[in-house]
């Protein structure tokens, strides 16, 4: 296992090893011990399988109340997974984080409590995999606008991108709820 720090506070991108001959190829998704000798110390308690096609966009999402941590990664196809700091004390609040995530590459993202996390489909489809260090919290969930200017986001989008109403109808970073103890 790679593990490679980012510029943002917490944000790590894992590359697992791959055991590759004639018959395909192995590789471990999650070993606690492992990612905790990594710096990952998330005790998850949910998993999350996500299928969608070319041009549909998800997110940016999080829970306030009951934020969660994420580990995800690609199981078919390729993604643009966006992360956005919202933790009011960290050096890159505000800004966003974008990394191509893809079957083919093995890379994993872990995302920390205190991010919007999101991503856009590139390829004809993809599966999508993520580990949750809480519970979906329906009441607890918060939509950041997916386009807001303030974000600089630069989505890689070959049309209008195909939104759900809450997508659609996400709030801009200054109206937003973010963690301001976090």
């Amino acid at each position: 296992m790679d593990i490679q720090q980012t510029d943002f506070p917490g944000l790590i991108i894992v590359k697992s090893q791959v055991f590759s001959d004639e018959r395909g190829f192995f590789k471990e998704t999650y070993q606690k011990q492992r990612y905790q000798d990594a710096g990952i110390n998330e005790t998850f308690v949910q998993d999350n399988y996500s299928h969608s096609t070319a041009g549909i966009l998800r997110g940016l999402h999080y829970q306030i109340k009951r934020p969660q941590a994420k580990l995800v990664f690609v199981v078919q196809g390729e993604i643009l997974d966006v992360c956005v700091d919202l933790r009011k004390s960290s050096p890159t609040f505000g800004k966003s984080f974008q990394l191509k995530l893809s079957a083919e590459n093995h890379q994993q993202l872990f995302v920390p409590v205190g991010f919007a996390h999101g991503f856009y489909v590139l390829s004809p489809q993809v599966e999508f995999m993520y580990k949750c260090s809480d519970y979906y919290s329906p009441e607890d969930e918060r939509t950041l606008l997916w386009n807001d200017p303030a974000l600089g986001i630069d989505w890689p989008l070959t049309g209008e991108p195909i939104l759900s109403e809450k997508d659609r109808i996400g709030l801009p970073l200054y109206e937003s709820e973010i963690f301001e103890s976090l």
